[in-house]
């Protein structure tokens, strides 16, 4: 079920000095609680839709999870007080899955741009998740079709101009999944809440395409689920690559169909490594 837009009333101004009153189609935001055996682990702010696979993909991303089998499922909770009813859900973990809620229960706002930074954080990460499995060998010429492509499958973003979109493909740049969210964070957790509800993991042989820009937490999130291809429409940020060469993760960054940058893990595309010195 893709998100549908909202419909608000707005004022059009050109500078011929029209205006016109038109309904314009805007996309939805809002928040979701996230319990665990009845307890509040988390609130996120995402764009409904696909809330099981969010939910499975923050908890995968949060180590508290690896394998389908981890979750008994993932219920909504129905009549909630104060207009919450649809953005609460319940997970129920299997018996021998044990939760630390004194670290996962965080209580904190998720905003559309929430993140980590800092060397203990990353050290914590790649304490958690190993680096990931060489993978297959991904064409340059094939990931410049993917912006493209990716936008023909976005059709909230079409209407609203506002959500980012993660798509999830494979080594001859077929899309397996693709989701849309007003976070780019949320967008990813739901593509690896799939993956991992389909019993999917690790996804040793796909790749990932990000709408914006490449930040530390989405790589923690592909290095989770053993993804070693990280491509984005944006720039990466510094700590997300030393998070990337660290787990040996390729990034391709400001992808346009004539041209990438490639700062880690150029082998992965069939390419030499720059070295020192080195110049066009």
């Amino acid at each position: 079920m893709n998100p549908a837009p909202g419909q608000v009333l707005v004022l059009r101004w050109n500078s011929a000095g029209l205006t016109a009153a038109e309904t314009d189609a805007v996309a939805v935001e809002e928040p979701l609680e996230i319990r665990v055996a009845d307890r509040s682990v988390a609130v996120v702010m995402r764009t409904p839709g696909h809330d099981r696979e969010l939910t499975a993909g923050f908890l995968l991303t949060e180590g508290v999870i690896r394998r389908a089998e981890d979750v008994i499922d993932i219920l909504p909770c129905r009549d909630q007080d104060g207009g919450a009813s649809g953005n609460v859900v319940n997970v129920l973990p299997a018996a021998d899955v044990a939760v630390d809620f004194a670290r996962l229960t965080r209580h904190v706002f998720g905003s559309s741009s929430c993140g980590v930074c800092g060397k203990a954080t990353l050290d914590a990460v790649l304490q958690s998740f190993p680096p990931v499995a060489p993978g297959p060998v991904f064409a340059p010429a094939l990931l410049a079709e993917l912006p493209a492509k990716l936008r023909t499958v976005q059709p909230v973003f079409a209407s609203t101009g506002g959500l980012h979109g993660c798509a999830l493909f494979n080594p001859d740049g077929e899309f397996v999944t693709v989701r849309e969210d007003v976070g780019r964070h949320n967008a990813l957790d739901k593509v690896l809440g799939r993956a991992l509800l389909d019993g999917r993991l690790p996804l040793s042989r796909h790749g990932l395409l990000l709408s914006g820009r490449i930040s530390f937490e989405l790589v923690q999130k592909a290095l989770a689920a053993g993804v070693p291809l990280v491509a984005g429409i944006g720039a990466p940020s510094s700590l997300a690559l030393e998070c990337a060469r660290r787990g040996g993760l390729t990034v391709v960054g400001f992808l346009r169909a004539d041209r990438m940058n490639v700062y880690c893990g150029a082998a992965r595309l069939g390419l030499a490594e720059p070295r020192t010195g080195d110049r066009p």
